[in-house]
Formats: C-alpha cells, structure tokens, sequence
C-alpha cells in the first residue's frame, strides 16, 4: 500500500475514525494502530508480518534483560537478520560472477531472496531500542504491545523517519489530540508530500531520468547534465515528500515525529548537507556507529578513517551493490578532506562552497542511480561527450520541474508557516475540506499507475 492511492486514503479514513473512538482507552487505542499497520505492511506481502513480529519481540526481550549478553545476543540477531535479507543476493551474485570468471558457470538464481519491504528501518528502530534500553536512556516496556507498537507504527514503517523510542514511547502513553494548529500542519505537510512525490518526482521521472538511465553511452553533455540535476531533484522531492506526509499523518493521529529534511542543497559543507538530509538516519549513524566506532576521539588520521568507514557502512546500508560502497566511501572521503582543509586554514566564500557541495553530491548521485559500475562509468562518459545518438528531450516542462524542485530548498521556510497559520484559522470542517480538494487535484495532475518510492528498496 503506497500513501499517494486512493486505497490508502480509504484505509487511513477508517483508522482515523477508529482512533477517535478509541482515543480514551489506551489498551484498545494500542491494539487498534498495531492491527492497522500490520494491515498495511500486509498489503505488500503477508508473508513478512511474522518477520516483523519476530524482530519486535526480540527487541522487546532484547530490552528487558539488562545483561551484557542478552543485549549483544539481540542485537546480533536483529543485524544477521538484516544481513541475510539484504546482502544474502549481493553474495550469491558475486560468487556466481566470480565462478564465471574461472570458466565454473554456475546458475544460483535458485538461492535468491525477496527483500521485505522496510526491513531496513524497522531493524534499526529496534536496535536503538535495545541499545537506549541498555545505556539507560530509556525505561524498557513490559507491555510487549508498547514495542510491537513503536516497531510496526505505520506511518513511518516502510522508509522512515527513523523514529527513537525516547520520543515515540511517551506518546504511545499520552498521544496529544491535534488542534486547529496541529491539523494545518498536517494538512500543509501532506499536501506538499503529494506534490513533491506526484508531480515534481514522478514527472521528472517518466521524462527525464529513466530515458536517460536506461541508455546512458546515447546522452551528450547537455541530457546527462540535465539527468543529473532531475534525479538529486527527483530523489530529494521523493524522499522528502515521503517523509512530509508520514509526518503529517502520524499528526493527525496525535503523535509527533522530529524533521527529517531542512532544503539539504543549501548546505556549505558535507557535514552540513548530512545535517540536512534524512536526518533520522544521519542521527542514528551518528550515535550508534560512528560514536561507538570512535567518534571524535584520537588525532585527525584516526577521525578521518572513522568518517570513511562510517560513510561506507552508510553507504552499504543503502543496498547490496559496489556502487552504494563506492558512493559511501565517497561521501567520507570528501568529509575527511572538508576536515583537512578547515585545519589548514582554508576556507571558500559560502556561495562557492554551496555549489561545490552541490556539485559533488549531484555527481555522487549518478552511481547511486546507476545500476552498476559499467552504467556509471557510460554515464560519466555522457557528461564529457558533445554528441549522443539518443539524448532525452529536453523539454519546457522538464526545466520548469527542475526549476521547482531546486526552489523548494531555497524558499523561505517561513511560506510553510504562512500557510499553517492560514489553514489554523479554519474550522475542522473546512481544514478536511482544503485536504480532500488538494489531494483529488494531486491525483488529477498525477500520472497513471502507482510509482513506489525510491527508498522503498532500502
């Protein structure tokens, strides 16, 4: 089930209603959400529900038991399981490239795996658990429905924000009623998320990115450039859009959840635009690999290798390929060097360092796009040659999506405010009004069919 269908607005419609009246009893209220997002991870494969119920319970367990032992045990468990589904394909790949290499073929297509959906968010929410559990930053729940509950949430489950239990478990136990400020928020939150995913995303899409992906030795200069700046503004709208709306509908269902984007190509540094981008998962990073890793701690050769390894570890979080290693390691690298130049004294005017983080991040994003080595290679190749048998149109109404994708990272935040206060002055009736016009305009403006999101394969 994707949020911009109508079999979602049909399907949050009923769980709205239902949280109404189950708002007072916080027993009945639990068991509703939970039996609602497993409804909803049902909807893409049923089969996977019991793996989520098992990475639930073993952070439950993982987190009432104090010892250092249960903790390592649980948090083995919760990362072998992401690694078998996640990575279990990448190595039959390999070896069976490798076995080609020494004349072996070998067909292994029967060892494949499906990758559950949000597997990867709902593990690391776990983990946090467990960990917070045991460094004391949180009380661990008895209630096993508490847990069940934070893990399975479904506004956030399949592609985040990555949400920690210090801020969601307080209000599984008291969730605020939204007022008139609350549901302008949602309403504003949920609306942009459709614009940004419905319009900008998927039109840049289906007219610029694929065609220019799935053939890239047939771009010149001018289509691969173009490619670029459509996929760091399609992958931006996509993901950012995404986490508006869960944010919003989460909202309206009395919970908050922190910001999980600040217009990420303002930023001036790397560090910044990791500041800025998908902060849940920057945060988490952060605080359970890099600081368990080392962090700060040593001189600046031992920083630097922690960065990059951290980067890289990020990187690969992102999917089993060499290409997210690379673009990893990458992204680390250029942190490390950022560190050297500052300790060297060495320092670019803001507007020059914005655009050369920009241009870096938007060069990066090319082997992330790519299908594998061979594609960004051909792809780089477009960006030096003048001539291209089969280069994109580039159209009108390609600039122009580009144009306002770009604008949504340099227009004043203060436009959201503007319009939350606009929307708070209206009555409930009218607020759900503005919600049900808005998003029969999205539809109408949307393409046909139904395009997952982007970091719905992570």
């Amino acid at each position: 089930m994707v949020f911009p269908t109508l079999d979602f607005v049909l399907f949050f419609a009923v769980v709205l209603a239902l949280n109404g009246l189950v708002w007072r009893s916080a027993p009945w209220r639990k068991a509703m959400l939970i039996a609602a997002s497993y409804t909803f991870y049902a909807a893409w494969d049923i089969r996977f529900c019991g793996l989520m119920a098992g990475v639930s319970a073993v952070a439950w367990l993982g987190g009432l038991n104090r010892s250092p032992i249960a903790r390592a045990v649980s948090i083995a468990a919760l990362i072998a399981t992401l690694g078998v589904f996640k990575y279990f394909n990448f190595f039959m790949l390999t070896f069976a490239q490798l076995f080609s290499s020494l004349g072996l073929e070998r067909d292994l297509q029967w060892a494949s795996i499906i990758l559950p959906v949000g597997i990867s968010f709902y593990i690391f929410q776990a983990v946090s658990y467990v960990m917070d559990a045991h460094r004391g930053h949180i009380e661990p729940r008895r209630n096993p429905t508490d847990v069940f509950l934070y893990i399975s949430f479904f506004p956030q489950l399949v592609a985040g924000p990555i949400v920690r239990a210090a801020h969601f478990l307080p209000q599984i136990d008291k969730p605020t009623a939204p007022d008139a400020n609350a549901r302008a928020l949602a309403v504003a939150l949920i609306l942009m998320g459709l614009f940004k995913k419905m319009v900008v995303a998927n039109y840049i899409s289906v007219l610029l990115v694929d065609p220019a992906f799935a053939l890239p030795d047939g771009q010149n200069t001018l289509t691969a450039i173009a490619a670029t700046l459509g996929y760091a503004v399609q992958i931006y709208c996509d993901f950012s859009g995404y986490s508006d709306i869960a944010i919003g509908v989460a909202l309206l269902l009395g919970y908050r959840f922190v910001r999980n984007f600040n217009q990420p190509y303002r930023a001036d540094s790397l560090r910044n635009f990791w500041q800025r981008w998908h902060i849940s998962l920057s945060t988490w990073i952060r605080d359970y690999l890099y600081i368990p890793l080392g962090g700060n701690r040593g001189g600046p050769r031992r920083q630097n290798v922690t960065v990059i390894v951290t980067m890289t570890l990020a990187g690969l979080w992102h999917g089993a390929g060499w290409n997210f290693l690379i673009w990893g390691f990458l992204h680390g690298a250029g942190i490390a060097a950022e560190r050297g130049m500052r300790g060297a004294g060495i320092r670019l005017p803001r507007a020059l360092a914005v655009l050369a983080v920009f241009t870096f991040v938007c060069l990066l994003w090319i082997p992330f796009r790519a299908a594998d080595f061979a594609e960004t290679t051909d792809f780089f190749t477009a960006l030096v040659s003048f001539d291209g048998f089969a280069p994109v149109e580039l159209s009108a109404t390609v600039w122009g999506l580009i144009g306002i994708g770009l604008a949504m990272n340099w227009l004043p935040l203060s436009l959201l405010s503007t319009a939350e206060i606009a929307l708070a002055r209206l009555p409930a009736s009218l607020q759900a009004a503005v919600l049900a016009v808005g998003i029969w305009l999205m539809f109408a403006a949307a393409q046909e069919g139904v395009a997952p999101f982007i970091y719905f394969q992570f």
